[in-house]
């Protein structure tokens, strides 16, 4: 294993994976690839935004309401228009990103442990 790589438990500390809701999805036609602006309540957190290049494998219906794993203490980005305010994580596969969930419901802003 290179330990260049490996992290401290310290290090994991300082990621903020937190769950939260979808409540919010609009398009995103200014973006380069093809993207959904997305409105998350992360609890006591607030609610925050972001760009998510999802549209290949997830529908308008399809996210809103659904809880979502994002890292809320990134600092926020510019994607041409619009301003990302935490990074939504996910996995991808030839046919797209797949959005990490939660198996079953937690409070908006649990911490991933």
């Amino acid at each position: 294993m290179d330990t260049e790589a490996t992290l401290s438990w310290p290090d994991f500390e300082k990621v903020q994976l937190c769950a939260g809701t979808v409540i919010r999805v609009e398009a995103f036609p200014e973006a380069r690839k093809p993207a959904w602006k997305l409105w998350v309540d992360f609890g006591p957190h607030g609610v925050r935004k972001t760009s998510a290049q999802v549209k290949a494998l997830y529908s308008e219906s399809e996210l809103l309401g659904r809880q979502i794993v994002g890292v809320i203490n990134f600092p926020t980005k510019q994607v041409g228009p619009f301003l990302s305010e935490f990074l939504l994580t996910g996995f991808p596969t030839e046919e797209g990103v797949v959005i990490t969930t939660v198996e079953r419901p937690v409070p908006n802003g649990a911490r991933l442990a």
